[in-house]
C-alpha cells in the first residue's frame, strides 16, 4: 500500500505558505527581509513538494500499475505517467516544473524566483488534480 501522507502534507504546506505569501500586498509591518523569507519559503516547499511528487509517482506507476525498472529521475517519470492519462496538464507542463526546480536548486536569481513563483497557482492546482487521481480522495 503506498502512503500518500507526505505528498498530501507537503502540498497542503506549499498551498499555506503560498496563500501567505499572496496576501503580503495587504500586510503593513513587514520588512523587505521579511517578504524575501515568506518567498523563499515558497520556493522551498515547492522544491519539497515536487520531489515528492515524482517519487510518490513513480512508487505508483510500479505498484499500482505494475510498470517495472522505472528510471529513477523526474522528467521520464512525468512523461510515463502522461503515456498512463495520470496528469491533467501535459508532461510538457511538468516538465516547465521540472526545469524551476532544477533551476532554484542551484540559484536563488531574483529572476528565476519571480519565474518560479509565477508557476506557483498553475502547479498548485495540477499537484492537487494530481493527489486526486492517485488517491480517489477530494482534496479538502
Amino acid at each position: 500500500m503506498i502512503d500518500y501522507s507526505k505528498f498530501k502534507k507537503s502540498l497542503q504546506q506549499l498551498q499555506r505558505q503560498h496563500a501567505n505569501l499572496q496576501s503580503l500586498h495587504a500586510r503593513q509591518g513587514l520588512s523587505d527581509l521579511d517578504k524575501e523569507g515568506i518567498a523563499e519559503s515558497v520556493i522551498q516547499r515547492f522544491e519539497t513538494c515536487y520531489d515528492c511528487i515524482w517519487k510518490i509517482l513513480k512508487r505508483h506507476l510500479n505498484e499500482k500499475l505494475g510498470l517495472p525498472e522505472l528510471p529513477n529521475s523526474p522528467k521520464p517519470i512525468f512523461r510515463i505517467a502522461a503515456d498512463n492519462q495520470l496528469l491533467v496538464n501535459s508532461d510538457a507542463q511538468w516538465l516547465i516544473y521540472a526545469e524551476a526546480r532544477v533551476q532554484t536548486a542551484h540559484d536563488y536569481d531574483g529572476l528565476k524566483a519571480a519565474s518560479t513563483l509565477a508557476l506557483m497557482p498553475t502547479f498548485i492546482a495540477d499537484a492537487v488534480a494530481l493527489y486526486q487521481t492517485l488517491t480517489a480522495e477530494t482534496w479538502a
